[in-house]
């Protein structure tokens, strides 16, 4: 209801408002939530990700809501720009694209502001790099949505020029983002799960936290986990399995205009 009342707010003011909390919000990064006492909870839901207790049962708080809402305030004001003339919302697109992809240069090397995580110089010039891009993305830091919305904005502008079919992969996950996030993750979650039972017999522990995330690690086989091919191969492997049904589900909201459909 709250995010729902923030179209009512002049869209200058709300586009001012976003890119101010999108630009201050790691100011925060180093305020505990136990400064909260028994509220430290509602701490966790805006700004960090944590597990606390409710009545018994653990919470998990997977994606804080700042500055979340703030991004999808912002992209709610750049909605109009895609009205405009089409070179005109081109140019736009692209400078700012480019803008914010060299202002993520510019703060990731100072190494002082907009993210928690500091880079530092490495045994090898690969792993420097590496370092350099490893930023944080929960809760989205200023760097990562510099260097993610900056290069997204860029290639919208670009492949503007472009002439694909209505079948193109990037035609078809575009139209459908929330559907294809939603169902992804079940999706991710049950090869998960097939994949354990393949190789440890079991995966019952895959029905509980990651140990990052606060679960129980020695419920977990030792070394858990799986070599980066075969994590890139899953990845093409749900990819090729959900087209047909973002596909599918494409064309119904082309067909129908139930009101439920905007949602998702």
């Amino acid at each position: 209801m709250g995010r729902a009342a923030l179209v009512h707010l002049p869209l200058r003011v709300l586009a001012a408002l976003s890119i101010a909390v999108i630009a201050s919000h790691n100011m925060l990064d180093n305020v505990p939530a136990a400064r909260f006492g028994p509220a430290a909870w509602v701490w966790d839901i805006l700004h960090q990700q944590a597990i606390f207790q409710f009545h018994g049962d653990s919470v998990l708080v997977a994606y804080p809501l700042i500055p979340w809402v703030a991004v999808m305030a912002a992209g709610y004001c750049l909605g109009p720009v895609l009205l405009w003339e089409a070179a005109r919302r081109r140019r736009f697109l692209w400078r700012l694209g480019v803008a914010l992809s060299v202002a993520f240069f510019l703060f990731r090397a100072v190494n002082g502001y907009g993210d928690p995580a500091h880079w530092s110089f490495q045994r090898s010039t690969l792993f420097t790099i590496l370092s350099f891009l490893n930023y944080t993305k929960y809760p989205p830091s200023l760097e990562f949505l510099l260097m993610t919305l900056g290069p997204a904005l860029a290639a919208m502008a670009w492949l503007e020029r472009a002439h694909l079919a209505s079948t193109s992969p990037v035609i078809v996950f575009g139209r459908v983002p929330l559907f294809f996030f939603v169902v992804h993750l079940a999706m991710i979650h049950a090869l998960a799960i097939l994949m354990g039972y393949f190789r440890y017999g079991r995966a019952s522990f895959l029905l509980l936290p990651a140990p990052s995330m606060g679960g129980a690690g020695e419920l977990f086989p030792p070394g858990y986990g799986y070599d980066l091919w075969v994590v890139y191969l899953v990845w093409l492997a749900a990819i090729a399995m959900l087209y047909p049904l973002c596909r599918w589900y494409a064309q119904l909201k082309r067909r129908r205009d139930d009101w439920w459909l905007s949602y998702l």
